[in-house]
């Protein structure tokens, strides 16, 4: 007969030391969950993927390309279509190459060729970068979320995301592996679980992290839809205010995508209404450059959203382990960090290769997963804490309200001290590329 604790995973959260998920509680009962005790309503899966995300399908797929199959577990009825945009550097498109999507995506998105930056009073240039010329080899596109998301799913096989399958409970771990029980009552018994369940993770809870720390800004942003073609130049353009930022790039020939970034003690209630949100960021930019509001007028009301900014400083010692058993975290459910440096898909696709780089050999041989596991950490902790970190302290910077200090930016710091090589040093960063495997069937 299985025996297990079976809670819901908001009740793993307060104390996960007295929890009956506790590693004591393994050590006591370390033959809890096994599969010979398991009823035969319990599913049993090498290794199961929670979230079909950014992190989730790359995982997926670099597990894949080394010869591991993975079921993915989507709480959601199909791919999640709404998000906006995101900016991938040349770190991002490494993997996308290594995992096989780049050059379909390349094909649907402008590359970006440089970076202009002015100040939101009378719009006054404050600085102008080309990528060749300061980044020399820097490649830098946004990409739709959605077709991010898309692309990578259609190179898994049929079957291989299971949707509307909602984690209800992390129900044991044994030497078999951890048991899941989902929503709708079935149950899994996988010797990996991966969490790519993102910023707020159940998993990462369940695991003794603290919840992300908001950090005092909120952002707006949109994906504005010009049928008969956009006009602009294919450039980053960023707008600095006092406790305001905003900026716009070209997606593709008729999307743009925009952010406006603002300062709040409070996240405040939740908001959804696209045209209320609409009018709400244009109120923040009254009298701002008019490409940046016209921008934002061609935006559809329903493709704009209003987040909070959050991070989680991976602290030394103080910061739990990134995995419990054969639970691992990856991307966002492990290290949120704030948009200031483009990093946070980026890292996640980082995660993807590192972690099945390290974890298919372990897979395939059928050993232990537990080093493997613990060497992705060790290899990924060094990377995402100071990005993290830096992101943070580059937001708390550019986000100053004091007049003194906005005047100092403006005519000292952009026009003569900003070098956009070093700034952009962390994407040369080199995750390894995978060796290729026929793909599991």
């Amino acid at each position: 007969m299985l025996v297990v604790a079976m809670a819901p995973l908001s009740t793993f959260v307060s104390s996960p030391a007295r929890h009956p998920c506790s590693d004591s509680y393994h050590r006591r009962r370390r033959g809890a969950v096994s599969a010979s005790s398991s009823s035969s309503s319990t599913k049993a899966e090498e290794v199961v993927i929670v979230g079909a995300g950014i992190a989730g399908l790359a995982t997926a797929l670099s597990l894949r390309r080394l010869g591991v199959s993975a079921t993915v577990l989507e709480q959601g009825p199909s791919l999640r279509a709404g998000g906006t945009s995101l900016t991938l550097f040349k770190n991002g498109w490494r993997v996308l190459d290594s995992i096989g999507v780049a050059d379909e995506l390349r094909a649907k998105y402008l590359r970006v060729q440089g970076m202009r930056m002015r100040s939101s009073a009378g719009g006054r240039d404050l600085r102008e970068f080309s990528f060749e010329e300061e980044a020399p080899g820097q490649e830098v596109r946004a990409v739709e979320r959605g077709a991010l998301l898309a692309t990578m799913a259609s190179k898994l096989p049929p079957g291989a995301i299971s949707f509307s399958s909602r984690l209800k409970s992390i129900a044991g771990q044994g030497p078999d592996g951890t048991l899941l029980e989902l929503q709708d009552g079935r149950r899994l018994l996988s010797k990996v679980v991966l969490g790519c369940d993102g910023v707020n993770s159940p998993i990462a809870r369940w695991m003794g992290f603290s919840e992300p720390r908001y950090v005092g800004h909120m952002a707006f942003r949109g994906l504005a839809d010009y049928a008969g073609g956009q006009p602009f130049e294919s450039k980053v353009n960023y707008i600095y205010g006092r406790g305001v930022r905003a900026g716009f790039v070209p997606v593709s020939p008729t999307k743009v995508y925009w952010f406006i970034c603002f300062n709040s003690a409070t996240p405040g209630p939740k908001a959804t209404d696209g045209a209320a949100l609409k009018r709400e960021a244009l109120g923040l930019v009254r009298g701002w450059p008019e490409d940046l509001v016209a921008v934002m007028r061609s935006t559809p009301d329903d493709a704009v959203v209003k987040t909070p900014l959050v991070d989680r400083w991976l602290w030394p010692g103080l910061a739990p382990p990134a995995s419990r058993g054969g639970v691992v975290l990856v991307g966002d459910a492990w290290h949120p960090m704030t948009p200031n440096l483009g990093q946070g898909a980026c890292c996640a696709l980082e995660d993807a290769v590192v972690l099945a780089r390290h974890l298919a050999p372990a897979v395939l041989a059928g050993s232990d997963v537990g080093e493997a596991l613990r060497g992705y950490e060790s290899e990924r902790w060094g990377r995402v804490f100071p990005l993290t970190a830096r992101a943070g302290l580059v937001g708390a910077l550019v986000q100053w309200g004091n007049p003194v200090v906005c005047a100092a930016r403006d005519g000292v710091v952009i026009p003569r001290l900003v070098r956009l090589g070093p700034f952009l040093e962390h994407t040369n960063f080199e995750c390894g590329l995978l060796d290729p495997a026929a793909p599991s069937t």
